[in-house]
Parts: structure tokens; C-alpha cells; sequence
């Protein structure tokens, strides 16, 4: 599973290292690449990266969805289409252009294990949206009551 934060930089060319930590989690799964996508509900623009066993879970569900569904068409042409593999290549990814793009990222990145996936920030972003998770823990911990938690 990936887990813990970190900060890292992302070059001119968009090539972000991959903590040692998360490459263990894909050698262990058998995989050196990257599924990363986009994620913005408008307040929190991040990319969101699965190792390519948990993508292909994610696609199985949107799959099975009904193809004249509004929100289904939604999620596919924002969330899906976005999609891209990213092979890990001398212990970096390289993050296209639009993704970089979509989630506004710049120089310093911070990256945020997540269980099954991880997520990238812009450091900036992430800094404005962690304060405001510290800020709501207590009081979205209890509603975690209601999920088993």
C-alpha cells in the first residue's frame, strides 16, 4: 500500500522520482508503471497514480456502467479518458504536459500515499488543503463511524 507524504521536484520536462517506498509497492505487485489521472472537484486539482493492477479494477467497474447515463459520461471523458500509463524509468515518470496542467502543478510537488493509490500536488495546493483536512479531521472522523471505521 502507499503510504506517508513526501516532497519532491518535478523538472523542466515533467519527470517526477518515485520514493523508494512506492517503488516496493509495485515490485511487489510485479509492475513499473504508473496509471495517473486526473482529479479535480474544482477546489482540489491533484493527479491521482495507481499501480496498473488497481487501474484495471477502476476501468472493470466504469465498464459495466450504462453508456447513455449523464454522470457516466462524465466520469468517462473527465476521470477515464484522462488516464495515462507511466512507465517508471530510472526511478522517474515522466507526467504529460495536460496533466501537469490540470492539476497546476509547478516545481515543488508533494506526494500523499493514499492506500491503493497516491496522490501529486502542487506543494502550495497541498499545503491550503491539508490545513483544511487538519481542520475537519474531528468532525469527519465520527462520519467514519457510519463506514466501519
Amino acid at each position: 500500500m502507499f503510504r506517508g507524504r513526501s516532497k519532491h521536484t518535478l523538472d523542466a520536462k515533467g519527470r517526477l522520482a518515485v520514493p523508494a517506498r512506492f517503488k516496493e509497492v509495485l515490485d511487489q505487485k510485479g509492475d513499473g508503471c504508473l496509471v495517473v489521472t486526473n482529479h479535480d472537484t474544482g477546489r482540489d486539482a491533484c493527479l491521482w497514480a495507481y499501480a496498473r493492477e488497481d487501474w484495471r479494477v477502476i476501468e472493470e467497474r466504469a465498464a459495466n456502467l450504462p453508456e447513455f447515463h449523464p454522470a457516466a459520461n462524465t466520469y468517462f471523458r473527465y476521470y477515464i479518458s484522462g488516464a495515462v500509463e507511466c512507465p517508471i524509468k530510472q526511478g522517474r515518470i515522466t507526467i504529460p504536459p495536460d496533466l501537469r496542467e490540470i492539476a497546476g502543478l509547478n516545481k515543488e510537488i508533494m506526494l500523499v500515499g493514499e492506500l491503493k493509490k497516491f496522490e501529486i500536488w502542487d506543494k502550495e495546493k497541498w499545503e491550503e488543503e491539508f490545513q483544511r483536512s487538519k481542520e475537519n479531521f474531528s468532525k469527519d472522523s465520527q462520519s467514519l463511524s457510519e463506514l466501519g471505521i
